[in-house]
C-alpha cells in the first residue's frame, strides 16, 4: 500500500465528529464523507485500518454531501466521497467535486457498466428493484413490462414514482423503450395501481400480507432486513406473506442501483483513497459488504448472503448507469405528466 503524510484538513476536521481521530504527521491518512449508516461501513473501516495500518476519519453526511464539499472549495480535507444511488455520484462530477482515477485493480473486479467510464465513480455493491409477489401467486418469472398489463389491474402496489428508486428504474426503461413508450408503460402501471403510489418498500410487503395487492417492485435487500429480525417482528410477518422473483426487461436483465464512491477532486491524500476504494472491492471487503445490509457485491464469484441467494442468481442489466443517469430528468418529467403519485 502506498503511505502520504499530510496534515492538510486537521483543524477542519478537528471536532465534527470523525470515527477515527487524525493520527500523528506520520501516519497515513484517508478522510472520508459519507451518507453511508456509519453501522453499515464501520466493519469496512476497521478491516482495512487493522490489514493497511492507515487511518479512515470518517464524516457522516445524512443530507447535503455535494454542498458541504463545494462549499470547503479547494481547502476541503475530503478524500473520498461515498454515497447510496449512481444518481448522486454521477451529481458530483456534474458539480465538479470528483477526479477521475485510473486503476486497474477496480477496473478489472467492477463490471463496467457499474462505474463511470472516465473513472470519476465506481460502484461498491449492488441492491436489485425485484418483484415482490404474494406467496400463493402462481407465477416464477416476470418482466418489467408486465407491471403494465391489464391483468394486473388493481393489483400492483409500488412507492412514490418521484422517489429516487422509481426514478433509476423508469430512467432505465425509458433507456431501453424510449419515452413515448415508458409514458405507456407508465399510464398502465399508474391504472394497475391497487391504492396511491406512496409510502415504503417494505409496505409493499406489508399490504400484500393485509391483500390490498398482489405484487409489487421494492428493493432486494429489505427482504434481507425484514427476514433477519431488523425491522422488529411484524415485518418479519409481513415477509412471510411475499416470494420474491427477480425481473428483467424484455432482451436486457434486472435493474439495479449501487452503493459508490468517488475521490474528491482536491483530495489531499489521493494515493490513499485510492488505497481505500480497492481494498473496497476486494474479496475481504465485498464478503462484508454482502453481509452488512444484504447487498449484492460486485465483485464476481463473492457469495451473497444465504437470504439474497434464494432469490436465484441476479443478471444484471447490461445499460450502463450513466446512460440511465441522463435520462432520470424524462423520467421524472413522464411519472410528473401521467399524474403517477396523484
Amino acid at each position: 500500500m502506498r503511505a502520504v503524510n499530510s496534515t492538510l484538513g486537521k483543524a477542519l476536521l478537528c471536532g465534527v465528529c470523525l470515527s477515527a481521530g487524525v493520527g500523528s504527521a506520520l501516519a497515513a491518512e484517508v478522510n472520508l464523507y459519507t451518507t453511508r449508516e456509519p453501522g453499515l461501513i464501520q466493519p469496512l473501516i476497521d478491516a482495512f485500518q487493522t490489514e493497511t495500518g492507515n487511518t479512515v476519519n470518517t464524516i457522516f453526511l445524512k443530507d447535503g454531501l455535494a454542498e458541504r464539499v463545494a462549499s470547503e472549495g479547494e481547502s476541503s480535507p475530503a478524500d473520498l466521497l461515498m454515497t447510496v444511488d449512481f444518481g448522486n455520484l454521477v451529481d458530483l462530477v456534474d458539480k465538479g467535486l470528483t477526479q477521475p482515477i485510473e486503476s486497474e485493480a477496480l477496473e478489472s473486479a467492477i463490471p463496467e457498466n457499474l462505474r463511470d467510464a472516465n473513472g470519476n465513480w465506481f460502484g461498491l455493491s449492488a441492491r436489485a428493484r425485484v418483484l415482490y409477489a404474494a406467496k400463493d401467486l402462481d407465477i416464477d418469472s416476470f418482466t418489467y413490462e408486465q407491471l403494465a398489463d391489464p391483468e394486473w389491474r388493481g393489483k400492483v402496489c409500488i412507492r412514490s414514482g418521484q422517489h429516487p428508486y422509481n426514478t433509476a428504474l423508469f430512467a432505465a426503461y425509458d433507456a431501453h423503450h424510449g419515452s413515448e413508450a415508458t409514458q405507456t408503460w407508465l399510464e398502465g402501471v399508474k391504472a394497475n395501481l391497487a391504492r396511491k403510489a406512496g409510502g415504503g418498500d417494505r409496505d409493499v410487503a406489508r399490504d400484500i400480507m393485509g391483500g390490498i395487492c398482489d405484487i409489487g417492485i421494492a428493493n432486494s435487500y429489505y427482504v434481507g432486513l425484514m427476514r433477519s429480525g431488523a425491522g422488529g417482528p411484524e415485518q418479519e410477518e409481513w415477509v412471510k406473506a411475499i416470494k420474491v422473483i427477480l425481473p428483467t426487461f424484455e432482451g436486457g436483465g434486472t435493474q439495479v442501483n449501487i452503493s459508490g464512491a468517488a475521490v474528491a477532486a482536491h483530495a489531499p491524500n489521493k494515493d490513499v483513497a485510492v488505497d481505500f476504494l480497492e481494498f473496497l472491492v476486494s474479496e475481504e471487503a465485498q464478503k462484508i459488504y454482502a453481509r452488512a445490509n444484504y447487498e449484492y457485491p460486485v465483485r464476481a464469484g463473492v457469495e451473497v448472503d444465504p437470504i439474497i441467494a434464494e432469490f436465484g442468481t441476479l443478471e444484471i442489466d447490461p445499460t450502463p448507469l450513466a446512460t440511465i443517469a441522463t435520462r432520470r430528468a424524462d423520467a421524472t418529467s413522464l411519472a410528473e405528466k401521467v399524474g403517477f403519485d396523484d
